[in-house]
């Protein structure tokens, strides 16, 4: 008999859900996962303010005023590889706009996300740039 084996997209999104497990954000955790042409990983990232920033006390309670500054997955994602280099990415949240225009610049191919956002243009965008976008909701999940 032979064993079960996750698919390449649960693999990905398990990668991003562990990730998102380091996220500071109290009000959203994301995490993003990037696989390349081979599906060996090229790295991990989730949300957050940009690296070395102590936030100030009280910096957290205020929802509105602290997300402009915040740092999303998909883009601390794309700093660890170069255009054409990532296929394959997996992300907690779908891409917001910018962050799906950012994905499709760096030329990936393909991109799974567990939980849907209804303010983002993604589909459209997915759609126009012949990205493959797909909800993937079964893979194994980490609760504490």
């Amino acid at each position: 008999m032979t064993p079960q084996r996750l698919s390449i997209s649960q693999y990905v999104m398990a990668l991003a859900h562990v990730a998102s497990l380091r996220s500071e954000d109290p009000f959203r955790k994301v995490g993003a996962a990037a696989l390349d042409f081979d599906n060996r990983v090229i790295g991990t990232a989730y949300n957050g303010l940009a690296p070395g920033y102590d936030a100030p006390d009280g910096f957290w309670a205020d929802r509105d005023k602290r997300q402009k500054y915040m740092l999303h997955a998909e883009v601390n994602l794309c700093s660890l590889f170069k255009r054409g280099e990532a296929r394959v990415i997996a992300t907690t949240t779908m891409p917001c706009t910018s962050c799906m225009q950012t994905l499709c610049a760096y030329g990936v191919q393909e991109v799974y996300y567990a939980e849907e956002y209804k303010a983002s243009d993604a589909k459209e965008i997915a759609k126009t740039y012949g990205v493959k976008l797909e909800q993937v909701t079964d893979f194994p999940q980490i609760q504490f």
